[in-house]
């Protein structure tokens, strides 16, 4: 008996090595990533994987969530970390990581949709992910004949960025038309209950605004002044037939006294500083809310009706002239009975305008790009880096453009000034000027947010550039 135990316990330390020798020439044969390495340029994100063997794969793109994944049968990863993040605005990390069955998983977790390659070489064995940054994605949408939305995402070297086109052909049956938050000067109130309550088919921010509601620049409306510009800064003026007009336009306010004296009207429905003479009409409330530093008179019919020191209620038809320091003394002999005559204008062209709303600078004019940041003095509130932004274009066949830019988020990093400015010619503007932007910019079509505000929220406006349809109006 023990020569067969002997001979059954060789066969089975043969048996053994025989498993061994199997398993180690097995694992021979599997593919191992050794190493993970990457390079990044404006043009794309290159993820390479060394390997033993020439490697075998399948990959496919998810878009929920945004992924490029690449399977490698047979394969062991001995080398790659199983995490490396990216800081790019393309690519957000790589997982290297076992997924059953004998095979390893690359994820590549994107920040915005793109073009991928997958390739596999030899000599030495490698295989590349490469995540290509030129992307286009155009969607469009007839809101109805004569109106089109168009969400355009793309990339550019810099990032991806996602804009918001408003296409409207005016003879369709549609108008622009600007309006105050809660219809007046000192609330703010957010874009979208604004488009409801005048029932707009769409709607964009518009002028830049003080904390208070108060307008920073030149409106217009209903041919009345209620807020005027400090600088020479763009404009967009509705003529009566619809008509557009795209230039940089002052204000000039008189007031002719009784004595034959005239005193300038350093602005309309704004707070009051030192030495100044502002005019407060019903638009701006129904007080002018001043201190009792002054002197203010109210103004019916031409006529001098009352004189307060402050907190003046204003009439409906008629103004209030709320004067302090060295204006006060110019209009200090006036008494209540006296004429006075007030002339306010923005040009021979403007003053035929009923409309008006001012914000800048210029982006293209007569079809060039044609920036006025330095000559209209803006900071670098409005001029510094990518941001959202909002601008208006006119095409050369009378199309209007409305259009939002996205910004300071993942999927859109925003645009500088001069970007913009290319953006709205490429798009065909023949005339642009630049709205607010930052947080206030957004677009709603049809009662619903298209954007994405770059607060997260939308923020609280002082007045906002609707689109209404002139067939409902009637």
């Amino acid at each position: 008996m023990k020569p067969v135990r002997r001979c059954a316990g060789l066969l089975l330390v043969c048996f053994f090595l025989l498993t061994q020798i199997a398993c180690a020439a097995a694992d021979t044969e599997k593919n191992k990533i050794q190493k993970l390495r990457f390079s990044q340029t404006a043009e794309k994100v290159r993820i390479v994987l060394d390997t033993t063997n020439y490697p075998e794969f399948t990959a496919l793109r998810s878009d929920h969530p945004l992924q490029v994944v690449v399977d490698m049968p047979n394969t062991v990863n001995v080398g790659a970390p199983a995490r490396t993040m990216f800081n790019d605005p393309f690519v957000e990390g790589v997982t290297v990581a076992a997924a059953g069955s004998g095979q390893v998983r690359v994820t590549v977790d994107l920040k915005m949709a793109g073009m991928y390659q997958v390739h596999a070489l030899k000599a030495p064995n490698r295989l590349f992910i490469d995540i290509v940054k030129t992307y286009e994605k155009k969607v469009q949408q007839k809101i109805m004949p004569g109106l089109t939305y168009t969400s355009w995402q793309r990339s550019q070297a810099q990032g991806p960025v996602w804009a918001h086109v408003l296409d409207m052909d005016p003879k369709t049956g549609f108008a622009l038309q600007p309006v105050l938050s809660n219809d007046e000067v000192l609330k703010l109130e957010t874009l979208l209950p604004m488009a409801q309550r005048h029932q707009a088919v769409a709607a964009v921010n518009g002028s830049y605004f003080a904390p208070n509601g108060e307008i920073i620049g030149l409106l217009k409306l209903n041919g009345q002044i209620v807020s005027t510009p400090q600088l020479a800064r763009t404009a967009l003026g509705i003529f009566p037939n619809g008509q557009l007009l795209i230039d940089q336009i002052a204000y000039q306010g008189t007031l002719a006294l009784p004595d034959g004296r005239t005193q300038l009207i350093n602005g309309v429905n704004r707070q009051r500083d030192e030495d100044e003479l502002v005019l407060y009409n019903a638009y701006y409330g129904d007080t002018t809310g001043t201190n009792l530093y002054g002197s203010e008179y109210v103004v019916q019919n031409n006529k001098i009706t009352a004189i307060t020191n402050g907190h003046t209620a204003i009439p409906a038809s008629g103004y209030v002239l709320s004067t302090h320091g060295q204006a006060a003394k110019s209009l200090s002999g006036l008494k209540v009975g006296d004429s006075v005559n007030l002339t306010q204008t923005l040009g021979p062209l403007w003053d035929k305008t009923t409309t008006a709303l001012g914000a800048g600078p210029m982006l293209v004019k007569n079809g060039s790009v044609y920036l006025t940041t330095k000559i209209e003095e803006f900071g670098t509130d409005v001029a510094g880096g990518r941001a959202p932004r909002t601008a208006l274009g006119v095409t050369k066949d009378g199309r209007i453009l409305l259009v939002v830019v996205d910004g300071r988020q993942q999927n859109s990093i925003g645009l500088t000034l001069l970007e913009m400015a290319f953006l709205m010619q490429e798009l065909g503007a023949e005339n642009a000027l630049n709205l607010d932007g930052g947080g206030s910019s957004e677009m709603v079509i049809d009662n619903k947010i298209v954007n994405a505000p770059s607060d997260g929220h939308e923020r609280a406006l002082g007045d906002a550039l609707l689109v209404l349809s002139t067939k409902l109006a009637n």
